[in-house]
């Protein structure tokens, strides 16, 4: 049996524990709003984006744009992995990774596989694999985003995709559903797979009846449209690190939670032992001065 001095140090040790779990616990919050505010800010202008796009697609062909058109046969493929640069979120990282390695394995299987990593995380799992790095932007998950690294990165895909160096590009991201659910999601943005598929989940349904604008084109949609679909490309990649910046706050505020309530339940064990121990501690004591004051009538 531990004796006292070794479960009293236990019990110090892990009540510093709970404090420093508290505490990250409250600065996962903060972030947390702040994250979620401005993704939140952003719906509107998306929203709007792709209720223009989706009126100026519908003026103009299939192949109005190169972006629009796949490639007779895939042979190489760029995979975007959004993930944290930090750990203790729970299984965050490790769900987006398994995400991309199931790709691998499955519709990727015999491809020739690139990676474009958003976070620490990612970088670190694609660095074990053979599959060459195209490029990694650290700091970019978790905090402030910046909409000039989606831009700069997806105007990178796209030339890439326009050279013929990349046939298709995926984009894997936390999809924040809510403050208990964050779901990995995959999504294909190059080759942009239909002209149904420019207006975005965010762009709000119009309601029965309701008066739809028609937007003039000039010069033309087609050269709108040409226009557009890089900057719709952009906002979708911007979109992804917002929920997985959101995503990542949520986890770790659930996962920092969990730990200061196992904390507490061990730390209500410690004291129960310590409690044991010490009563264990004083009847062999007063054992001893029985036995002591029976050996001195004897």
């Amino acid at each position: 049996m531990a004796t006292l001095k070794e479960v009293q140090s236990k019990i110090v040790s892990v009540k510093k524990t709970k404090q420093i779990t508290s505490a990250m616990k409250m600065v996962a919050t903060s972030r947390l709003r702040g994250s979620q505010n401005a993704m939140e800010a952003f719906k509107p202008y998306a929203s709007k984006f792709a209720e223009v796009l989706g009126s100026i697609a519908g003026k103009s062909g299939e192949g109005a744009s190169p972006l629009l058109i796949s490639k007779d046969e895939v042979k190489k493929v760029a995979l975007l992995l959004c993930t944290s640069d930090r750990g203790l979120c729970g299984g965050f990282n490790i769900n987006l990774i398994d995400k991309a390695e199931k790709m691998l394995k499955s519709e990727l299987s015999g491809k020739e596989v690139s990676f474009v990593c958003y976070g620490k995380k990612g970088r670190d799992w694609a660095k074990k694999l053979s599959n060459p790095i195209d490029a990694e932007y650290i700091g970019v998950v978790g905090g402030k985003v910046d909409f000039s690294v989606a831009s700069s990165s997806g105007q990178a895909l796209i030339d890439s995709f326009l050279e013929g160096n990349v046939d298709e590009v995926y984009l894997i991201y936390s999809d924040f559903q809510g403050m208990a659910k964050q779901v990995p999601t995959v999504k294909q943005i190059l080759p942009i797979p239909s002209l149904d598929d420019v207006v975005t989940e965010e762009a709000a349904p119009a309601e029965d009846g309701a008066f739809l604008p028609e937007h003039i084109c000039e010069p033309s949609s087609d050269a709108l449209l040409g226009e557009m679909l890089p900057k719709n490309i952009f906002i979708q990649i911007y979109d992804a690190l917002l929920q997985t910046s959101t995503s990542e706050h949520a986890a770790r505020m659930r996962a920092m939670e969990n730990a200061t309530k196992a904390c507490s339940d061990l730390v209500e064990e410690l004291q129960t032992i310590f409690n044991k121990t010490r009563q264990a501690s004083i009847t062999s004591e007063l054992m001893d001065i029985v036995g002591g004051a029976e050996a001195l009538k004897g």
